[in-house]
């Protein structure tokens, strides 16, 4: 179904731009545990969310998790390569991304950070732009604000 391609970009967009402007006052946490596996309803019980769902497709489930500044999405994905197509394509609009195996979490760097202490994972980063989210490669001129 080619509805939930393009609108992953989009959904991206929307989620580092709502959530990277929020702070949250993490306490760092210094142990990483072995990375998380599982289906999204089980990495959301570990990191102690309820998830609100907002795409729930074949090759990726996607929710927002948490609260006021720890709000963070959390996505999982049906095969590796869609995973990293996804990141990689996301990461242009900058934001933090901690990364297991088959799934991702995207919020504030503290968020994400904070998070590893429970899930594990790596951390990456998107790309630092220096002025406003308009710099959209060509063919991708959908609205951050699409919810269909």
């Amino acid at each position: 179904m080619r509805l939930t391609r393009p609108m992953l970009a989009p959904a991206a967009l929307a989620a580092v731009l709502a959530l990277t402007g929020c702070g949250a006052g993490g306490d760092g946490a210094d142990t990483v545990p072995a990375t998380a596996t599982g289906s999204l309803e089980h990495l959301a019980a570990e990191a102690e969310c309820t998830p609100d769902m907002q795409t729930d497709a074949d090759t990726i489930r996607q929710a927002l998790c948490g609260k006021g500044d720890g709000k963070y999405v959390l996505a999982t994905f049906s095969t590796d390569r869609g995973q990293r197509e996804w990141i990689n394509t996301a990461k242009d609009y900058g934001g933090y991304y901690l990364v297991g195996r088959k799934w991702v979490a995207v919020g504030h760097e503290d968020v994400v950070a904070d998070l590893r202490g429970t899930l594990g994972g790596t951390l990456e980063q998107g790309v630092q732009h220096g002025g406003g989210g308009a710099g959209h490669p060509a063919g991708h001129g959908e609205h951050a604000g699409h919810s269909g």
